[in-house]
């Protein structure tokens, strides 16, 4: 069963997305709002987003039919974030490990999900921000829109319902762990690409070459390969 709820305002649509989980059978159920008031992102991040011009979006995914690793459902949500972007933008969509989404060189969805148990049932919990109207970014130099990358105005409600059907189809059947992972590297931002990153507090110049599925990323830096999970690489382009 799908349902799409939605709410005129809330602190953060991933914390507010159990009060609709009332029955046994309740899977792929979305809630959004066009007012986000304290969203969250990865690993205690904040995701801020300006009222009425962007959307926050939360789907809960019974864990019951889900057969593959947390990793690889992270990696599979973010495909299937990017691919409906793609179609949308008609443009190159890429995936900043680990799940960050870009559109010509900036971010414009985050990605937050979380595991919880809810009415003795448990959830993925996946929650996006993605920036849809919204055209000035003073403060996040990386950050962009659908707006601003594209120069096409959506209609919020319409992208907020075909966005819902297309997750909750496509998290129905999930291909298998490799050609998630093929398809997670066809599509990573930066990859064998030199770049710039931040690792213990020192710049270094490195190639991304893959990410694993264990939740990995391995760059190749002057002294070899090396792997690091996130929060102990930061790529600063």
């Amino acid at each position: 069963m799908s349902q799409l709820f939605s709410l005129k305002e809330c602190s953060s649509t991933n914390d507010e997305i159990s009060k609709f989980l009332l029955y046994e059978n309740s899977d792929f159920i979305g809630l959004h709002t066009f007012n986000q008031t304290k969203g969250r992102g990865q690993y205690g991040n904040v995701w801020t987003q300006t009222a009425g011009k962007n959307l926050a979006y939360t789907l809960a995914v019974n864990t019951q039919n889900i057969l593959c690793s947390d990793f690889i459902f992270n990696y599979y949500t973010a495909i299937i974030v990017r691919d409906f972007l793609a179609n949308l933008a008609d443009n190159d969509v890429k995936i900043k490990w680990p799940n960050d989404i870009i559109l010509k060189g900036k971010k414009i969805v985050g990605i937050l999900i979380e595991k919880k148990k809810i009415s003795q049932n448990n959830y993925f919990i996946i929650g996006t921000g993605i920036n849809i109207l919204q055209d000035k970014f003073e403060e996040i130099s990386n950050a962009g829109s659908l707006l601003t990358q594209t120069g096409k105005v959506f209609d919020l409600e319409d992208f907020a319902l075909s966005y819902h059907e297309f997750l909750s189809e496509k998290l129905k059947n999930i291909p298998n762990d490799q050609e998630i992972l093929d398809r997670f590297n066809e599509n990573l931002f930066r990859k064998d690409t030199i770049s710039v990153f931040e690792i213990d507090k020192e710049r270094q110049n490195g190639i991304i070459r893959k990410a694993d599925d264990k939740g990995e990323l391995w760059i190749e830096l002057e002294d070899g390969m090396h792997s690091f999970y996130h929060k102990e690489v930061k790529l600063l382009y």
